[in-house]
C-alpha cells in the first residue's frame, strides 16, 4: 500500500514538473494559478487564480485549534519596484467562520470567556494588502501580506485583526 502511495505521488509530481515547464517556456516570471499554504492567524490551504493579467481571486481555507473558515479575496497585481516577479497586490473580500470549541483567554490572573461558543458562527469583510515574488525560472511563489478583517459572530460580539501572513505556493 506504502509503495503504491509513492509511485502515485512521484507519478503527480512529475506530471506536474512538466506541465510547469511548458508554461516556464513561455514566461518564466507570471503564472495563472498558485497553489500552497498561509501561516498568520489566517492559515491554512490557499489557491490563487488569475483572471486577466492583473486581477485574481484568491480562496483561503483556514484551520486552527477552535474552528475553521473560508475566505475568498479579489485581488489586483501591479509590478513592485521594477523588478521581474515582484508584485503588489491589493483587494476585498469576506469570509465565513465556525467555531468548534470555546475560546478563554488569560487575562489578569483569571480566565475570561469570550463571546466565541462553540456551534457560532461569524460572518465578515476582508481587505488584503501584501507583496508576492515568484521566482523566475522556479515554480514556486512566496507572499508577505496583511489581512486585516472585521467579523460579527452570531453569539454577539466583534472581532478585528490585522492578521499577517507569509504564504508559500506552487504555481502553474
Amino acid at each position: 500500500m506504502k509503495t503504491l502511495r509513492l509511485i502515485t505521488a512521484i507519478g503527480m509530481t512529475f506530471a506536474l514538473a512538466q506541465q510547469t515547464n511548458a508554461q516556464l517556456a513561455t514566461n518564466s516570471s507570471s503564472y495563472s494559478t498558485a497553489v500552497g499554504f498561509r501561516a498568520g492567524e489566517t492559515s491554512g490551504l490557499t489557491i490563487k487564480h488569475f483572471m486577466g493579467d492583473q486581477n485574481a481571486l484568491e480562496g483561503i481555507l483556514g484551520v486552527w485549534y477552535h474552528g475553521f473558515s473560508a475566505t475568498l479575496l479579489y485581488e489586483r497585481h501591479s509590478q513592485a519596484f521594477s523588478a521581474s516577479g515582484l508584485n503588489w497586490y491589493y483587494g476585498l473580500g469576506g469570509h465565513a467562520t465556525m467555531y468548534s470549541s470555546n475560546r478563554y483567554y488569560h487575562y489578569h490572573g483569571r480566565h475570561r470567556h469570550d463571546r466565541y461558543h462553540s456551534g457560532s458562527f461569524g460572518v465578515g469583510v476582508d481587505g488584503v494588502f501584501g507583496l508576492e515574488y515568484k521566482i523566475p525560472k522556479a515554480p514556486i511563489a512566496f507572499s508577505l501580506d496583511v489581512k486585516p478583517y472585521f467579523e460579527v459572530i452570531s453569539s454577539g460580539g466583534i472581532w478585528t485583526s490585522l492578521d499577517p501572513g507569509l504564504g508559500i505556493k506552487v504555481t502553474f
